[in-house]
Order: structure tokens, then sequence, then C-alpha cells
């Protein structure tokens, strides 16, 4: 007899308590799963599914609950213009704001791969997503400042700008009223009298910053010069008062590097520019008889820079900031990867001839091709619900402009106008707007798994 058979009900005696051991198990699973998971479940019930199933039922009900306006609410967002502004906005966010992130992350990727400080490249790069967004709004704020003492961005554009063109010598300054030097229009001052080469002209002017003035020297009165008008524009006034009107004080400063042109008949015969005592000097042919203009020139504003958080650019300027934190994000996904890329299809393409730009277009993209996916699928739910940078970046006079779905959502429930059925109707369209893109997401889950 072997041993086998020697057992209590032999092999198949052991198969059958196998059997039914396992379908006691298995018909306990499904309670031990359940119990398990309804923490769970209760969670998700009380976060998830009865917030949206409330939002949909209190948008059917006017802003006082008690109305039932049926989908009127969502009527409304079709014909405010300021929810209107908001969906356009959204639009151009989920354009612009996924694309060139993951843009710039794969440049980012591809070009950190072979240098030695690729890592800590990626490191600086992915920094600003440990930034909260409300600490990055406050950031960009500051960095959009019109003031350039302030603002980083017109910081630079100024010096850039400055650099290229010649700031005003004197903003702000201007002439004495009554004064025979008045205003000629489009910032200019011109003489209400012609000049004569015997009688040296006086322009003074007033309302000269002291930080402009602080090293000019002292002004010295034209002298008569033969085959010239010659006159002296300096500023007039005396520090601690005493001084006289039109007259050149001892002390008073000159104000040199003006321009001033000689008008005939609305045409510049001749032009000069004042020396460091304030003097000029103009042939006589020609300004013999003629006026005298101080070019607006000499006194614009000084230039401040782009308003960056004005109603034309305020929105593209807080995409920016977006862009600034989550290209890291972007660059990370995309260099993990392109670390599974297959380096012998890269050799191979080489050998045959192919430049870099062919294989990164023709091979390192397509390969790249699921990981682009999702890094754009996961920003465009990102951006949808953008809210904290607009909230904070924008100021009063351009919220307006910069408005997108979210705030709007904010505004509509809880701001000036408390409407929650209109806020409820936003909330449930954004949901909407959000169900295709994880659908797709999804979609593209599954297949991987079946891969």
């Amino acid at each position: 007899m072997s041993v086998r058979s020697g057992l209590p009900g032999g092999a198949g005696g052991a198969g059958r308590l196998s059997v039914r051991k396992r379908g006691r198990l298995g018909g306990t699973r499904p309670w031990i799963a359940a119990v398990f998971l309804l923490p769970a479940l209760v969670l998700l019930g009380a976060l998830v599914a009865y917030p949206v199933v409330f939002s949909v039922y209190r948008s059917l009900f006017d802003a006082s609950g008690d109305g039932f306006v049926g989908l009127g609410n969502y009527g409304e967002l079709f014909s405010d213009d300021g929810i209107r502004t908001a969906l356009k906005n959204n639009v151009v966010w989920v354009v612009v704001a996924p694309s060139v992130s993951t843009a710039l992350g794969l440049i980012f990727a591809v070009l950190t791969e072979r240098v030695r400080w690729g890592t800590a490249f990626k490191l600086v790069v992915f920094m600003p997503m440990a930034i909260s967004m409300l600490a990055a709004g406050i950031i960009f704020r500051l960095v959009y400042d019109q003031d350039p003492e302030r603002g980083v961005a017109n910081a630079v554009w100024v010096g850039v700008h400055d650099t290229f063109a010649d700031p005003a010598p004197f903003p702000g300054a201007k002439p004495r009223p009554r004064a025979d030097l008045g205003r000629s229009g489009g910032g200019a001052f011109m003489t209400r009298s012609a000049v004569r080469a015997a009688d040296p002209v006086r322009l003074p002017l007033v309302a000269v910053r002291q930080e402009d003035v602080r090293d000019a020297r002292r002004a010295a009165p034209a002298g008569p010069r033969p085959g010239a008008v010659t006159g002296t524009v300096w500023l007039d006034f005396t520090r601690g008062g005493g001084g006289r009107p039109d007259v050149i004080d001892g002390g008073e400063k000159a104000l040199a590097g003006l321009t001033v042109e000689a008008v005939k008949d609305g045409r510049v015969v001749a032009s000069a520019e004042t020396a460091a005592d304030g003097t000029f000097a103009l042939p006589a042919g020609k300004a013999e008889g003629a006026r005298l203009r101080l070019p607006a020139g000499n006194f614009a504003a000084p230039y401040n820079g782009v308003d960056w958080l004005g109603p034309m650019l305020v929105t593209p300027a807080i995409i920016g900031s977006y862009v600034w934190m989550w290209a890291g994000f972007a660059m990370v996904l995309i260099a993990a990867g392109l670390a599974g890329v297959p380096r012998e299809l890269l050799e191979a393409a080489r050998v045959d001839g192919a430049g870099e730009w062919q294989v990164f277009r023709r091979i390192t993209v397509p390969l790249l091709a699921p990981v682009l996916v999702v890094v754009l699928v996961t920003l465009m739910i990102n951006v949808l619900k953008i809210f904290d940078l607009v909230y904070i970046i924008a100021p009063g006079s351009s919220v307006r402009s910069a408005n997108v779905l979210a705030l709007q959502l904010f505004q509509s429930s809880f701001g000036t106008d408390v409407d929650e059925g209109l806020g409820s109707a936003i909330a449930v369209f954004l949901l909407l707007l959000v169900l295709p893109v994880m659908y797709v997401n999804l979609r593209r889950i599954r297949k991987e798994r079946r891969r």
C-alpha cells in the first residue's frame, strides 16, 4: 500500500478539503473588504458624493434657496459678462499654461540629461513646487509691481529701456505761472515773444526735483555774443527763500543738458543744448525773430516699465507665475520617462546619420508621448481649478479682466452679491469640464494596464 493511499481520504480528500477552505474564505472576503472599506466610503460620501449631489440640487434654485428656477442659473453662465470673461480666460489657461509648462519641462529634461550639473539645475527648477500657491502669489505680486524700485520685472525692463533711450533730464519741471515761457501743447513750453540777438534770454523753471540738481553748478547769466542768440535755463528757486522771480540769484542751480529749439512758422530752425552753467547759444541768422521752445522730452515722466498687472497683460503675467511653479513638475516626470528610453535606439539613429534635432523629433518625443500625455492631462485638470494665483496677484482694478471660473465661483457664492444658486451652477459646470479630461486619463491608464 502506498503512503498516499494510506492517508485519510487520499489525495482527493485533501483536494476537497482545500477547496472547501478556499470557498469558506472566499465567502467571507467581501464582508471583510466591506468592513475595511467602510470608513473610506463614508468619507468619500461625505466629502465628494454629498457635495456634488447637493450642488446640483442647489443650482436649480435662486439666491434665497426657496424659489425654483430650473436651468435659469445655467443660462446666466452664458449671459453674464463677468462669467463669460472668466470662461474665456479659462480657455486661455487650459490651452497655454499646460502646453508651455510641458514644453519647458521637456526642454529642461532633454538638455540637462548629459551635463554634470543637470541634477543641481533640476533641483533649482523643481524648488518652486515646494512653495504654496499663496506664497507664490505674494512673490509675483511684488515681482510685477509697477514701481521699478520694488518690482523686479520692471527694474529689468527699465534698465534695458534706459540703455537704449536717454531718460528725461528734469521730469516734472515747469515754468512759473504768468511767465513769458508758457505751455505749447504735448508737454512742451515755448516763449510768447520772439527773441533777439542783442537780448540774452532767460528761461526760469521751477518744480525740479532736488536729486536732479544736487550736483549741478550755479547758473551763470548769459552775455551777448556776436552772431548768436544766447540765454540761460535755470532753477528759479533759492533755498530758504528771499530770491527774486525771473532773476538769477546767487546759489540758484543751472539746468544742464536741456534741449532748446528755435521755432519759426511751426518749424524748428535751430537747436542747442544747455551747458553745465545753464547757458546756450543759437545761430542768430536762424534764430533771430524766432520763439524758443523747450521740447516735452526734457520733462517727460521717468519710464516706469510695463503695466504687467493692467487689464491687457494680467492674465499672461499670472500664467507666467504658474509656469514658474509647474515647469519643474513637468521636467521631473519627463526626465523619469526619458531615463527609460532605450539608448540603443538613439545611438542607432545617430549612426544612420540622423542629427540631434531629428533624433529628438522622430524618436525621443514619440517614445515620450505617454509621459507627455500624463503631464499635459494632469496640468489641464489642475488649471481648470486655478484660483489662488489669480485671487492674490490680480489687483482690484484688473481682477475682472483676470477672472476665471473658480474665482467667479468664490465671488458668486461668498462675495458681495451672494448667490449660492449661481455659485452652485458654476461648480457643476466646472465638474462637467473636468469630467472629459478625467475620462481620457482613465482610458489611458486602462490601456497601459492591458499592455
